[in-house]
Formats: C-alpha cells, sequence, structure tokens
C-alpha cells in the first residue's frame, strides 16, 4: 500500500509538472507602466496582441504597429473595452517595405515625444517563396530587415527616453539556421521555407547580441536590449 501511495504521489507530481512545462511561463509581475510609450509591431493577432493588452492593463500608451490597418483598429479597440485604457492607438506598418518603415519613423517621431518599450514582434513564417518591392526574400525581409531599419531609426527617441528596452521576438528555431552571406535570396540554390525561417530568426538574435554590446557604452541608464523565443 505504502509503494503504491508513494508511486502515485510521484506520478501526480509528474503530472503537474508536464501540464505546467506543456502551459508555458506566466507573468505574475505587477510593474505598472503608466507614462510609458509602447511600441509593437504585428500587435493585431496572436502574441503581439496579447501582449498589447498587457501593456494596456498596465496604464501604458500603446502604439499597435500593424500592416492591416481595418484588423488593427478592431483589436484596439478590444484591447480598449478590456482593460479601459483608450491610450491604444494603431499606426500602418508594412516591413516587407522599407518605405513603409521610414513613413512609421517619421509619423512616430513627429506625434509622440518618447518611447520606452519597443518590441519587434511582427513576423512570418514559412511562406512560399517571393521578394519583396525592394528586392529582398520575404521571410528575411520581415522578420529582420524590416525590424533591424525600425530599431535604428528609432535609436535617438530610445536613448532619450532612457532606461528604455528593445525586444526582439525570436525563435528556438534560430538554433538550426546559417546567415548565408552569398544567397541571402536563394538565387543560386533551391527556396527552403524552412531555412529561409531559421536564417532570419538567427539574424534577429545576432542584432540583439550586437545591439546590446553596442549599447553598452551608452552613458547615464541604458538602453537594454533583449530576445525572446
Amino acid at each position: 500500500i505504502l509503494d503504491l501511495t508513494f508511486n502515485g504521489s510521484i506520478s501526480n507530481v509528474g503530472f503537474i509538472l508536464l501540464k505546467k512545462w506543456i502551459a508555458g511561463g506566466g507573468c505574475y509581475s505587477s510593474v505598472r507602466l503608466d507614462g510609458r510609450t509602447v511600441i509593437i509591431t504585428g500587435a493585431n493577432t496572436g502574441i503581439g496582441k496579447e501582449t498589447a493588452c498587457d501593456m494596456a492593463k498596465r496604464g501604458a500608451r500603446v502604439v499597435m504597429a500593424c500592416r492591416d490597418f481595418i484588423k488593427a483598429e478592431k483589436a484596439a479597440a478590444e484591447i480598449q473595452r478590456s482593460t479601459g485604457n483608450v491610450n491604444v492607438v494603431v499606426r500602418q506598418l508594412d516591413l516587407a517595405s522599407l518605405i513603409s518603415v521610414r513613413k512609421f519613423v517619421h509619423e512616430f517621431i513627429t506625434t509622440e515625444d518618447r518611447l520606452d518599450i519597443l518590441i519587434n514582434n511582427a513576423g512570418v513564417m514559412m511562406c512560399p517563396h517571393s521578394l519583396t518591392e525592394d528586392g529582398f526574400e520575404t521571410q528575411f525581409a520581415v522578420n529582420h530587415l524590416g525590424h533591424f531599419l525600425l530599431t535604428l531609426l528609432l535609436l535617438d527617441v530610445l536613448k532619450r527616453s532612457a532606461p528604455s528596452r528593445v525586444i526582439n521576438v525570436s525563435s528556438i528555431a534560430h538554433k538550426g539556421g546559417k546567415i548565408h552571406f552569398d544567397d541571402l535570396n536563394f538565387n543560386q540554390k533551391p527556396y527552403n521555407a524552412l531555412v529561409s525561417y531559421r536564417q532570419s530568426k538567427l539574424a534577429n538574435v545576432l542584432f540583439t547580441q550586437e545591439l546590446s554590446r553596442r549599447t553598452k557604452s551608452m552613458n547615464s541608464e541604458p538602453l537594454k536590449t533583449r530576445n525572446i523565443y
């Protein structure tokens, strides 16, 4: 009987731990973000929308940077209703277009006076081969190049708002990735959607590390960069 009880207890503990592992992590912080401004790319659905909702609950001014303006407006209205925070706005941003990125930044810096957190969340995954209007392979362009340019153009306002944060959402798939510097667009080899995706996610990680290295020399309050996946 004792053996059965002991083994049963072990099984129950194992089941509980497995259930928690499958469910993933959780954020239990109660930190408020009143007076802070947050940009979240791809904030109209999925992880981006949930993050926008959480930031809004904490009192932040949330700028939802999305390609589909109509869907983003609907998502923003839902977030406003659920959180009671009306300081949630939508700005159009197509990360596949470098012109769109520059236009977004221009509009942001002319209408906003600070940026405390930049969350580079938007992305595409395993899509068919195509090139953007700028001539870059789509996954690499959207997942990395668009966010790279967005971050660089916003660095000054991030520094002025320090302590500030840049969060790059990557993927564990980066561990199997390689940057094909001599063939980013798959002109020399057949296109492989997974290889392309891994390359873009590895680029996210490398960009985060290099940005962190370069900003560590900043005086006073730092700009911190983090990579999550």
